[in-house]
């Protein structure tokens, strides 16, 4: 499958096969987030593959009970170390938020290329996740996202074209205000 393909065809699934992902996707799906680039090659991240079902499940009430991400074999938390970031990215800070989302992405889209699938988690308390995990003061759970392979294969498809916006409303020449000629 080529990127494009992979692109067209992910999509947040919210229902999980109990099937175990075989090592060798997993070291496919690590190797994906590992060669994320980043700003200026720093790398400020570190990812917990968390396979423990009592902690999946404490995952998804962390997630303001989106109890479903623990039917997934894998749930992926996604941090960030603010102080080993990149610390000029224009108006918005450091770059850590951007350099782990990067990394995520590589993950998902990856995901699809291997009948995996993923739903970006962004609603969770980041307190009980960070207690959960044991992770350092000083580090920034960016996201979660289950990872398996879903329970229907109705989920994997294309999203249809319909539900996208125009291109003539997402870009422009030039300047914001300039339409594409």
């Amino acid at each position: 499958m080529n990127v494009l393909d992979a692109i067209r065809n992910r999509r947040s699934v919210r229902d999980y096969s109990p099937q175990a992902i075989p090592d060798d996707v997993m070291d496919r799906m690590r190797e994906a987030m590992r060669l994320a680039p980043s700003a200026c090659n720093l790398q400020p991240w570190h990812f917990v593959m968390v396979t423990s079902e009592v902690t999946r499940r404490k995952l998804g009430a962390a997630a303001h009970g989106q109890l479903w991400i623990a039917t997934a074999p894998v749930i992926v938390v996604a941090c960030g170390r603010p102080q080993q970031a990149y610390p000029r990215m224009g108006g918005s800070g450091n770059s850590v938020d951007i350099d782990v989302t990067i990394a995520l992405d590589h993950l998902m889209l990856a995901a699809v290329a291997e009948g995996l699938g993923t739903c970006w988690i962004g609603s969770f308390s980041e307190r009980e996740v960070k207690r959960l995990l044991d992770v350092p003061r000083g580090v920034k759970v960016v996201a979660l996202t289950p990872l398996g392979f879903p329970a229907s294969a109705d989920l994997i498809c294309p999203v249809p074209e319909a539900a996208r916006k125009p291109a003539a409303e997402v870009f422009s020449q030039d300047k914001f205000s300039q339409p594409l000629s």
